[in-house]
């Protein structure tokens, strides 16, 4: 089967099974896709079809997280469309628990992922991106990232850094993002600590 040969360098392996046979439950299109900043995956309806796209340059455990995120928008769309739901409400966060629970044990999972994962999953947020602790589970498996990457966590107080072709200045650290100041325009602005920047010498 296609997906099968598709999705068994993306995801674990003890995990293959499982996914395919989500697709054979529903099936859908499937498409591993360019990096967007926007998004790590994606779930639409068009046309009569049914599409989910997931970013190409994650590591196995965050391309499965993803993977089952946008199968879970999918059988809200079969199951509760009558309802009045919201994209990322109760009917979703239902969907997606009950989708990860057979994952959710280390035949699958390191255990360094397992735990946070298990605390992201008892109230799933929009994007596993704004769970910091669960990103930097993630992060220690990214083979295809430069392992001398430098996030603005990294940096000082008070230390210059280039972040999406802007300079800008960290003055605060909050639990998950940090308050800066672009150099240019004296604007303040909140970024995320785990965003990859480049220092500025001072």
């Amino acid at each position: 089967m296609k997906l099968t040969e598709v999705l068994k360098t993306q995801v674990p392996e003890n995990a293959l099974e499982y996914c395919v046979n989500l697709w054979q439950e529903h099936p859908f299109s499937f498409k591993i896709t360019r990096s967007r900043n926007s998004c790590l995956g994606n779930y639409r309806f068009q046309n009569g079809h049914h599409t989910i796209t997931v970013n190409h340059d994650l590591n196995v455990y965050n391309f499965l997280v993803t993977y089952i995120h946008e199968v879970a928008h999918q059988r809200v769309f079969i199951f509760d469309r009558k309802k009045k739901t919201l994209p990322h409400g109760e009917e979703w966060k239902s969907r997606f628990r009950e989708l990860m629970l057979p994952l959710l044990n280390e035949k699958v999972f390191p255990p360094e992922i397992l735990m946070p994962l298990s605390l992201h999953m008892r109230n799933p947020k929009a994007s596993s991106t704004r769970d910091a602790q669960l990103m930097r589970a993630f992060r220690a498996f990214d083979e295809n990232r430069k392992a001398a990457a430098i996030h603005l966590e990294d940096i000082e107080l008070g230390q210059s850094f280039v972040f999406k072709k802007r300079i800008f200045k960290k003055l605060e650290a909050k639990r998950t993002r940090a308050v800066c100041m672009e150099i240019a325009s004296k604007r303040k602005y909140t970024i995320p600590l785990l965003a990859e920047i480049t220092p500025v010498d001072r």
